[in-house]
């Protein structure tokens, strides 16, 4: 029993010797939480300098746009091709997506050898090469006779200008053929494809880098997955970044993948702190001195290297191995990523290491098992402390994008020494977590690889562009060539015609009302006013105080709400509650006894005799009081307050809201002879020679005349531009038929046709991934607030989500893009059909 316990002693402290031994020879090669946080902002710059258009072009981090819009919503279906070139093998991959109520794919590959003489020969016989494997494919498959949309992951550096083209800017890895780079590898491959025309019939939507490809196939199975990282023969990562901080790509609106290409990052030195006398022994080595440094401390392609030269460095010290060297350990890539993996593996570790050290020529202790597993432990928790700092410089990235006090992310990862090292998921992830205790991050691994996500993204790529084109023609509707504006220009003057002449205004749907305003303000106006305003959903009581001769104006006022319920009552209880409003007003400025003259904006068509008289003609607006329609709204407010028997006030003008602002704007412009109102509703008024208007006797001078454009088109004369949903939106109101002109300009009405069209494009399964929630269902719930919050430029896409999610409505970025465009086109659509006076 004694024996046992001194073995165990002695193997404790043996093993404990050793490691401080490879600890004080690797002492550089051990990272500081400090030190990792510096890297994350270090590498936090570099990102920020390659997204700039003028710092881009000497980033060593090239954060190169790849075109990928948009991730898996799960509506994806069909049938598509993938290729994968980037590693020792190329594959040929065929994906069938199908929705049927759930996420399902199904798979057939073929995995092809790329040989050194292939890689390293001419760019002509790489991708003659990848379109002989493809056929082969097609035809083993039986797929000869099909059409297929193809994507490509290629995992190299390459410079995007759209999702289906890719110049390469450098070979990586072991990839070295001529006369590909700075050329366009889709051209290069659709070029050899000429060959196999009977064969092969593609079309190549998508160019994809391998980390956009894990990203797209973890994100096809979890909607959060916005970051795909590669940690294999090589290393990199992409994430979603927001349109606005990209500028190498024109637009602001949505998100883009960004393949970061972190491989580079130290190129421009900006790690030569942290580099060892083993990594600048490795670079002169390779393929590409001076470039990929910061892949070549990390990926799988040189950890078994960065091994090689340490135990070659430490036997030469005397270190190990007592100073014994074999040949075979003097041999560049005679110790393998799969080698280091295999001694750091738990429990059969130091039994592998022997197995391993034996094979490579040397007689090792017991003690120099220990040491170089230390040391393939060492060199390949850097590489998982690198890797990690990086990821941490991301996720703040999108944290911070996102505005987040916390982050909920998934992070999509593939490659073969993440997969196949016993150790280094749980360490990268436990270091990532400690750099950003702020998010929450779920690690998925890509159990299919990126050739599915290639495919992935030529599936999104069909239904994007799918979706493009049914939206559009939606879209279309709404854009009216010059043509049409000028149709409708000339059917406006008839109508304005029609409406000023006697014989032809009973007929005509512009009614033209003459206002009996025959004069503008000349600067001589003074003295105290009060003034009501009524046409919307609030009421408007103003006390105005104006100054002779220096058109200086003092207005005092207060906003009363019109309750539905009064909106839509009898005529009484309206002019009782405006009356009310008007005592309650008087009474807060301390004017309860004054007498004042009172002008009425009223903005409803009316029929007047004189200034001080006004027939309503029809409510507008939703307005529906009971009692009113043909009686003089003067004489129902005068009648009001004489109930009221509180104040009298001396009503002196009715007048409409268009007539208001046109006085208003003509009091600071004499030039001023226009008015025009879009909000709640639409109309205008101008100045017109009296010897034109035949309703008012007398030929001269000037009368102000209220259009009442809101009724053209009420005869069908613009039926050739009104739409479905201009048809929808008139049926459910609460006047079909009528105000059909203001139907599709005013304020009331635009939120709801933007309802309509969202509703018949959720209905298609384009937007709100098909779910037409209850609210999306109510009338009304696009108010002119949300409408002109949504079309502002300088509303960021997130707080149209926001607005949308009020609303009820769960938006992807995608929807949200839609929806603000959809706002846009039918806003401009009503500011581009007015007519030329």
């Amino acid at each position: 029993m004694f024996a046992v316990h001194l073995m165990a002693f002695y193997f404790t402290k043996l093993k404990e010797d050793q490691i401080k031994k490879v600890d004080r020879f690797l002492y550089h090669m051990r990272l500081s939480d400090e030190t990792l946080l510096d890297i994350m902002a270090r590498f936090q710059a570099e990102m920020q300098k390659g997204l700039g258009k003028d710092t881009n072009p000497t980033a060593s981090v090239k954060m190169l746009p790849t075109f990928v819009r948009a991730i898996p919503d799960g509506s994806e279906n069909g049938e598509f091709l993938s290729l994968d070139l980037g590693g020792s093998k190329f594959r040929v991959l065929k994906v069938q997506v199908s929705e049927e109520g759930k996420r399902n794919v199904q798979m057939e590959s073929q995995f092809y050898p790329t040989p050194n003489e292939i890689i390293r020969g001419n760019g002509t016989q790489l991708f003659e090469y990848v379109a002989d494997c493809l056929a082969d494919f097609m035809k083993t498959k039986g797929l000869k006779q099909k059409k297929f949309p193809l994507g490509l992951t290629f995992s190299f550096p390459c410079r995007q200008t759209k999702l289906e083209e890719g110049i390469l800017l450098s070979w990586t890895k072991k990839f070295k053929a001529r006369g590909v780079q700075n050329t366009d590898v889709v051209r290069s491959l659709a070029n050899a494809m000429k060959k196999h025309k009977q064969d092969i019939d593609v079309d190549i939507l998508a160019l994809v880098n391998d980390t956009v490809g894990t990203m797209m196939t973890c994100a096809y199975d979890d909607p959060y997955c916005e970051v795909g990282v590669i940690i294999g023969t090589g290393t990199n990562a992409c994430y979603m970044e927001d349109m606005s901080n990209i500028d190498l790509v024109e637009g602001d609106e949505g998100r883009m993948c960004i393949n970061t290409e972190w491989g580079a990052f130290g190129d421009d030195g900006a790690l030569e702190d942290i580099r060892t006398e083993f990594d600048r022994e490795l670079d002169l080595g390779s393929l590409n001195p001076g470039k990929q440094l910061f892949e070549k401390m990390i990926s799988g392609l040189y950890l078994g290297e960065l091994v090689r030269l340490i135990l070659l460095k430490m036997a030469k010290a005397g270190l190990l191995f007592g100073g014994e060297k074999s040949s075979a350990l003097h041999i560049k890539g005679k110790i393998e990523t799969r080698h280091v993996a295999a001694m750091e593996k738990y429990k059969e570790g130091l039994a592998n290491t022997r197995e391993i050290l034996t094979d490579l020529g040397l007689e090792p202790s017991e003690a120099d098992c220990i040491a170089v597993q230390h040391v393939c432990t060492i060199v390949s928790f850097r590489s998982a402390n690198l890797c990690a700092a990086a990821l941490a410089a991301i996720l703040t990235r999108l944290r911070e994008n996102k505005k987040l006090a916390r982050l909920r992310t998934t992070v999509g990862m593939d490659g073969t020494l993440y997969k196949i090292h016993p150790q280094y998921p749980k360490r990268l992830h436990k270091v990532v977590r400690k750099l950003v205790p702020n998010c929450d991050v779920r690690f998925l691994l890509s159990e299919s690889g990126s050739t599915k996500g290639a495919a992935m993204v030529t599936a999104v790529a069909s239904r994007v562009q799918a979706q493009r084109k049914q939206i559009d023609k939606v879209l279309a509707l709404f854009q009216l060539t010059r043509e049409q504006l000028e149709g409708v220009q000339d059917k406006m003057r008839v109508e304005l015609d029609y409406g000023l002449k006697r014989d032809t205004h009973p007929l005509a749907t512009v009614k033209m009302l003459p206002t009996y305003v025959r004069g503008m303000p000349d600067g001589t106006e003074k003295g105290k006013f009060l003034a009501l305003d009524l046409g919307g959903t609030n009421f408007r009581v103003l006390l105005v105080k104006i100054r002779s001769g220096w058109r200086s104006v003092r207005i005092y006022n207060k906003i009363f709400a019109i309750p539905l319920e009064i909106m839509q009552g009898t005529g009484e209880e309206l002019f009782d509650h405006i009356v009310q409003c008007i005592a309650d007003f008087l009474d807060y400025m301390g004017l309860k006894g004054a007498q004042l003259p009172l002008g009425f904006t009223f903005s409803f068509p009316c029929r007047q005799a004189s200034i001080d008289k006004g027939t309503l003609i029809e409510w507008t607006k939703g307005f529906k009081a009971t009692d009113c329609e043909g009686e003089d709204v003067v004489d129902m407010l005068r009648e009001a307050i004489k109930r009221r028997n509180e104040f009298d006030l001396d009503i002196v003008a009715v007048v409409n809201d268009t007539v208001g602002t046109m006085m208003t704007c003509g009091y600071e412009d004499p030039n001023c002879e226009v008015g025009l109102i879009a909000g709640t509703g639409s109309n205008m008024c101008y100045m017109e020679e009296m010897r034109n208007i035949e309703l008012v006797e007398g030929d001269e001078g000037k009368m102000c005349i209220n259009t009442e454009w809101g009724g053209f088109g009420d005869n069908g004369c613009i039926d050739d531009i009104r739409t479905q949903y201009d048809k929808e939106v008139d049926e459910g109101s609460l006047n079909p038929g009528k105000q059909r002109y203001e139907k599709m300009t005013s304020g009331m009405y635009l939120g709801e046709i933007v309802r309509q069209i969202l509703i018949d494009l959720t209905k298609q399964g384009l937007l709100f991934r098909g779910q037409i929630s209850e609210r999306l269902r109510t009338r009304g719930i696009f108010e002119t607030k949300f409408l002109s919050q949504i079309e502002s430029d300088r509303l960021a896409l997130l707080q149209v989500r926001r607005i949308l999610q009020q609303l009820g409505l769960d938006s992807t970025c995608e929807d949200s893009i839609v929806v603000k465009e959809l706002f846009s086109d039918i806003a401009g659509n009503c500011k581009r059909t007015g007519p030329s006076m």
